[in-house]
């Protein structure tokens, strides 16, 4: 069948485009609607042309496949001049999703109508780059400025409720799927009808009622301070600016220099990784590939925490059946509180609708009694982080548990093959990590322990998509990828502010950087109590000393972080803002003395490499122990785990952007400085860097 087909319907012409999954605009795509338009033009017969798409949407974008490669003809520019240049007149009928591309092609269409579920959008932002076929130059000239900026700085889609109400599209269709090619032609008939001409945008004017510089500067502003650092979204403004001041070709021409130079962009490059890697990680290792996933319905959980209650929330978001066990009536009634809270929530937000909120709540049930988890799927074990009370868990649940039951642990650190191995099916058990709070927090850690079937794992990968989370597969360690790798992030914070820099002047170069906040505000809000106690569970020789004496301190005298009103910050009454304390200067001075440290002025420069380059080495030793399949999958774990900077692509990708070498050169550097105990170069690292590689020609898998 051909990828873009016409046939005749009465007077009208339809163009069917069918490019399954997502009718991605590739050169074929691209080749056929110019055939079939130029066919349709050509076509006595037809009067007016529709065009639509076959399967579960409208035009989605470009061919990911095709980037970074050079463009093959025809050039989506000529697919978008043919389509406006058409002498009859063109509708886009639009269903699922009609974003980049997609809606750069509808808006060179004449008319646009919509199914009522549609979204459209311009995304590009979030790759590093600009609409390049002109959408910043026609979205405005069709719904104004104000709508143009929203929908462009952002990325984020519209629904096509309101894509009608702002006349980005002519008319809504409602009623199921079919209803849409019916409505198409029924529209298409009323333009001929009515003898409406073509509507071409490019002939347009932007609207303006002389408030614009006022939009475009406040718009400047609210992208520096919600996008910190990135790029694309002031030169979208400066596209959208010459849609103001330029006529047609000449803005155009300038939004095709903006492009090209996004392009180039380190960011385009760093935020293209992110989007492939984010992809990659969901690929099973091979000998799971042909693994079929176990159904599963019912969801137990035991442990009814802030972790526990999040997963449950996350998984009745997916309409899965839970069953929560808490260990005695008070603390039963705790966590049942705490769930029907955050739904009465999330409804107050519009999250969901009333309908979703009561069968949410009639999903949920919980007991003090594990005999309830006998007919559960998947049981998750969401209890406090100590050996011995996850392993008398996981004896009761070896009993309890149906056969075929998938049983995971959500620890942060522990060993899931010793957990494994007080079960009599260690084949069905493996390690969900999630990030608190669960249901909000993206990734979800899925760790594979010697035993554990590859069904098993498949089935966790699906679980994750359901649930809507970003899964990474790690095998077993000390903390995996993400907590491994954190231990020399923050060891290195620490030991800097002994080392003369003060607290803020650590966090501020972290989030110069790029991350939302500094490993000292992180370590406030997540509670150092918890790191204290973790570490009188491991040996010296695991950990730098030095780095948590000033923390041990503040936790010995009760100052665990905001949870307490001061940490390494001091905070106000109902306030989060951290704020310095000389108090803290003072302890961190003592312990300097104590340690036999001479503290010293620390740049900004070395701070960002010390904490950045710990990740990186741990990274390269990940990759080694074979703990991580992917330097990709690390970039996806501290994208979506712990704040790294996307624009970045993650650290594995930020050093490979860096060069290797370099990198090498600069830890061994810190070793000259410092000391070699942490700062020497992981073996792979220096591989790769002797060979001119980088961590994308390395793959563990």
């Amino acid at each position: 069948m051909s990828t873009v087909s016409l046939h005749k319907q009465g007077r009208i012409g339809v163009i069917a485009v069918d490019h399954p999954p997502v009718n991605a605009i590739s050169q074929a795509v691209r080749e056929g609607i110019i055939t079939q338009i130029n066919a349709a033009n050509a076509d006595g017969h037809i009067a007016a042309i529709v065009l639509i798409a076959k399967g579960r949407t409208f035009m989605a974008g470009a061919d990911i496949t095709e980037f970074g490669k050079a463009p093959k003809s025809p050039g989506f520019p000529q697919v978008i001049n043919a389509l406006e240049q058409s002498h009859k007149p063109v509708i886009a009928a639009i269903h699922g999703t009609a974003l980049g591309g997609g809606l750069e092609l509808a808006l060179a269409c004449h008319f646009r109508i919509a199914h009522e579920g549609a979204k459209l959008g311009l995304p590009e932002v979030t790759l590093g780059i600009i609409p390049g076929a002109q959408g910043t130059q026609r979205l405005p000239r069709l719904v104004g400025l104000p709508l143009a900026l929203e929908m462009i700085v952002s990325g984020k889609p519209i629904t096509a409720p309101k894509a009608h109400q702002a006349g980005l599209v002519d008319d809504l269709v409602k009623g199921d799927a079919d209803a849409l090619p019916r409505a198409a032609i029924a529209y298409a008939d009323k333009i001929i009808t009515d003898g409406t001409a073509p509507r071409r945008l490019s002939q347009m004017e932007v609207p303006q009622n002389g408030s614009e510089a006022d939009l475009l500067a406040k718009a400047r502003a609210d992208a520096t301070r919600k996008m910190r650092g990135v790029l694309a979204p002031q030169k979208a403004i400066d596209a959208l600016e010459a849609a103001l001041t330029l006529p047609f070709e000449d803005g155009a021409a300038k939004e095709r220099a903006i492009l090209g130079a996004c392009m180039a962009s380190p960011q385009s490059k760093a935020l293209q990784h992110a989007f492939f890697a984010e992809r990659k990680a969901a690929r099973l290792p091979k000998h799971a590939q042909n693994a079929t996933p176990r159904p599963f319905n019912q969801i137990g959980i035991i442990g009814g925490g802030t972790m526990g209650c999040g997963i449950a929330l996350a998984c009745l978001g997916a309409g899965l059946y839970v069953t929560m066990i808490e260990r005695d009536a008070d603390a039963l009634k705790r966590a049942q509180n705490s769930i029907h809270k955050s739904l009465d929530e999330i409804l107050a937000r519009g999250r969901i609708d009333k309908a979703a909120h009561t069968t949410q709540g009639a999903l949920f049930s919980i007991t003090t009694d594990m005999a309830a988890l006998s007919e559960a799927d998947i049981i998750i074990e969401a209890v406090f982080e100590k050996m011995e009370v996850k392993k008398s868990i996981f004896r009761d649940l070896d009993k309890v548990a149906k056969k075929g039951a998938i049983l995971a642990t959500n620890t942060s650190y522990l060993n899931v093959d010793d957990i494994a191995s007080v079960t009599g099916r260690p084949a069905d058990i493996l390690g969900l990590h999630f990030f608190s709070p669960a249901n909000i927090m993206k990734l979800l850690e899925v760790v594979e322990a010697k035993k554990t079937a590859p069904d098993v794992l498949a089935t966790a990968m699906v679980l994750a998509k359901k649930i809507r989370k970003i899964a990474v597969i790690a095998r077993v360690c000390h903390g995996f990828i993400g907590n491994r790798m954190l231990e020399g992030y923050l060891r290195e914070a620490g030991l800097l502010m002994l080392e003369g820099a003060t607290p803020q002047q650590i966090d501020k170069a972290i989030r110069d950087f790029g991350y939302p906040m500094g490993p000292l505000q992180m370590i406030d809000m997540a509670g150092m109590d918890i790191g204290y106690m973790l570490r009188k569970q491991f040996p010296a020789s695991r950990f730098d000393p030095n780095a948590y004496r000033v923390m041990n301190r503040l936790v010995e005298m009760d100052r665990k972080g905001q949870k307490t009103g001061a940490g390494i910050y001091r905070y106000e009454a109902g306030n989060r803002t951290p704020l310095p304390d000389p108090a803290v200067d003072k302890i961190t001075e003592e312990e300097a003395q104590k340690a036999g440290i001479t503290r010293r002025t620390i740049s900004d420069e070395e701070i960002v490499d010390r904490c950045i380059l710990s990740l990186v080495n741990e990274g390269a030793r990940l990759l080694e122990d074979r703990i991580a399949m992917r330097a990709s999958d690390i970039d996806v774990t501290y994208l979506y785990g712990y704040g790294f900077p996307r624009w970045r692509g993650g650290p594995m990708f930020y050093a490979s952007q860096r060069g290797l070498d370099k990198i090498c050169d600069r830890i061994k550097q810190f070793g000259e400085t410092v000391g070699t105990r942490w700062w020497t170069p992981a073996p792979l690292l220096q591989k790769l860097a002797q060979e001119g590689k980088t961590f994308t020609d390395f793959d563990a898998e």
